[in-house]
């Protein structure tokens, strides 16, 4: 039960993100409370959090190249595509439960935790970390349980919360096979995309901090889930995950998904590829006969 169908090509993964990453470029790290700790270290890019209305995400630039209609999932079917390439050996990592919940995670707490790490106020790393805090505070839209998890216990306690303590779960999660350094390209479905039939979802974004945060949410409107082959142009193949959010009706205007898609609120289902760091929950398949 419980983590009996955990992905085990994720599962070390995840268990990378619970040990302190090795430097092998030369690069400086500093240790905070035993978390490690460099300049670079927090992804300052738009958040990850497709299906979510998100104040700061009010523009559209390259990394919101993922979302797609539902019309559009047919083989043969070419679109153009925003792939992430994050080393997780390079990423912050999960910290145990019992460190995660010894430092405050509040925006409240933000003015002493930017001393902690040393992050000057109007730094890179404190705006990125401030808009966290502030994200996960936010209050859900109708029909959403949401939840930042800061330990891959509280992301497994939260996602049992909405299975139920005795369903078996899965993790599902983009697989890139092969690497290449090229974000953006035009990528071809070269096979049908296969539906995998889940009751409930829980969805888990990367979020920027100094240390591993997901934002981790479920919704009661129906989503639909795929594992879709793409072909890039330039012979990159990607084994990717995507979710088609079916009612859109209490998703902000301003999202992003309806700018790129040039679509209202409710009128369109709207799908997007997750990230490799991105993660998805279902109740695996012996739940779901």
């Amino acid at each position: 039960m419980g983590l009996q169908f955990l992905s085990y090509s994720l599962f070390p993964y995840l268990l990378l993100f619970l040990i302190t990453s090795k430097q092998t470029d030369g690069s400086r790290t500093m240790q905070v409370d035993g978390i490690s700790k460099e300049t670079n270290v927090l992804q300052l890019h738009s958040m990850d959090v497709q299906g979510h209305p998100s104040s700061h995400m009010h523009h559209i630039d390259s990394s919101l190249i993922v979302f797609f209609k539902l019309e559009n999932l047919k083989m043969g079917n070419t679109m153009q595509v925003y792939f992430p390439k994050r080393d997780p050996s390079r990423s912050p990592h999960l910290l145990s439960k019992e460190k995660a919940d010894s430092i405050p995670f509040s925006l409240e707490e933000a003015p002493s935790l930017l001393k902690r790490f040393s992050f000057t106020r109007y730094s890179p790393q404190a705006i990125a970390m401030e808009d966290t805090l502030r994200q996960c505070e936010n209050e859900p839209i109708q029909g959403e349980t949401k939840f930042c998890a800061t330990s891959l216990e509280s992301m497994l306690d939260f996602t049992r919360a909405i299975f139920g303590s005795d369903v078996d779960i899965k993790i599902l999660s983009t697989k890139h096979q092969t690497k290449s350094p090229t974000l953006i390209q035009d990528y071809t479905i070269y096979q049908v995309p296969e539906e995998i039939l889940a009751p409930k979802m829980v969805a888990c974004h990367t979020m920027p901090y100094s240390y591993a945060v997901f934002y981790c949410h479920y919704q009661l409107s129906k989503s639909r889930v795929f594992k879709v082959s793409l072909v890039g142009e330039n012979g990159d193949r990607v084994e990717a995950i995507g979710v088609c959010h079916l009612d859109t009706s209490q998703w902000s205007p301003s999202h992003p998904a309806f700018q790129v898609l040039k679509i209202e609120p409710g009128t369109s289902p709207v799908c997007h590829f997750f990230p490799a760091d991105n993660f998805v929950w279902i109740p695996s398949p012996a739940n779901t006969q």
